[in-house]
């Protein structure tokens, strides 16, 4: 396995503890030397570098977004599919520990509400707060939700750069659920928290602080151990109990799971935990938010 661009962060990750990351005099003597492929390159270049090593029979784990359009994202997923290859998108909050600790969990959220905030940094400035930060909570949303998208309304303001630096979209699904989610980079602390809401729970993540608290209603007489009881409701034929739990995450790095996750699906032909298709998906939701935003005509 070795990288574009990505060698470091593969080092840092403690990954070339088992897998050597040797250096390489051009990307095609990479390709000819590797069985897969980290691609951290601008994302404008992500079509053209993703492509060469999709066509020299390699697996692919690519950055977010995808790429910089749909179309490019689906030439690009078509063509992996179709020789049986795997692409693995960076959405690396899928891998963090507050929100994988509820991957057991019972989950239909019928109401969502998320906040990505951060303060502003030159970098990453030259596309909107949409891609920047928003895909990250799009993509979760999209997982979470597993329901087509309905309706999108969003706005959004570019205050210190040519794009949109803060934006808000609503986005509605055909089983009713609804996601309100903000996006900033202009804020002065950051924010990243996602808050679910759905029958007889509530569910809120702090990625930040790799937090999470779930507060539930059971029967009285449910025995539910590792929990708090906050208060009990007399109506209804059953009295029931609001329980409090602090699922507790697990202490593995994202980057380093995100990178074992990429390692475990092509060594085992298996589905990434976050494919090519998915990183499609997210990109389409986000560039309907954008247009919506820059006061474009779109359909679902």
């Amino acid at each position: 396995l070795a990288g574009v661009h990505d060698i470091d962060r593969l080092r840092q990750a403690k990954i070339a503890n088992t897998y050597r990351c040797p250096a390489f005099d051009s990307y095609d003597d990479l390709l000819n030397n590797v069985d897969a492929v980290g691609i951290a390159v601008p994302t404008t270049s992500h079509l053209e570098v993703a492509k060469r090593a999709l066509e020299s029979g390699k697996n692919i784990f690519i950055e977010k977004p995808i790429t910089s359009t749909v179309a490019e994202a689906e030439e690009l997923v078509d063509y992996a599919e179709k020789r049986g290859l795997t692409i693995q998108v960076g959405h690396i909050e899928r891998f963090n520990p507050a929100i994988r600790c509820l991957e057991q969990s019972h989950l239909e959220p019928m109401f969502i509400e998320s906040h990505r905030l951060a303060p502003f940094d030159p970098r990453g400035t030259d596309v909107a707060v949409v891609l920047d930060l928003m895909i990250h909570d799009i993509d979760i949303i999209l997982s979470l939700v597993k329901s087509p998208v309905k309706k999108v309304d969003a706005i959004g303001v570019a205050v210190v750069s040519d794009e949109a630096d803060i934006a808000n979209a609503r986005i509605q699904f055909e089983n009713g659920c609804v996601a309100n989610v903000t996006a900033s980079r202009i804020s002065q602390h950051k924010m990243r928290k996602m808050r679910l809401f759905q029958k007889e729970s509530y569910i809120s993540i702090d990625f930040l602080q790799k937090l999470t608290e779930v507060f539930r209603l059971t029967d009285e007489q449910e025995e539910i151990p590792n929990t708090v009881i906050l208060g009990q409701i007399e109506k209804g034929r059953h009295k029931r109990r609001i329980v409090y739990d602090r699922p507790k995450p697990g202490d593995e790095d994202a980057l380093v799971a995100e990178w074992r996750a990429f390692i475990k699906a092509v060594t085992e032909k298996t589905t990434p935990i976050v494919s090519g298709r998915d990183g499609l998906e997210a990109l389409k939701v986000a560039t309907i938010i954008s247009e919506t935003i820059s006061g474009q005509t779109v359909s679902m």
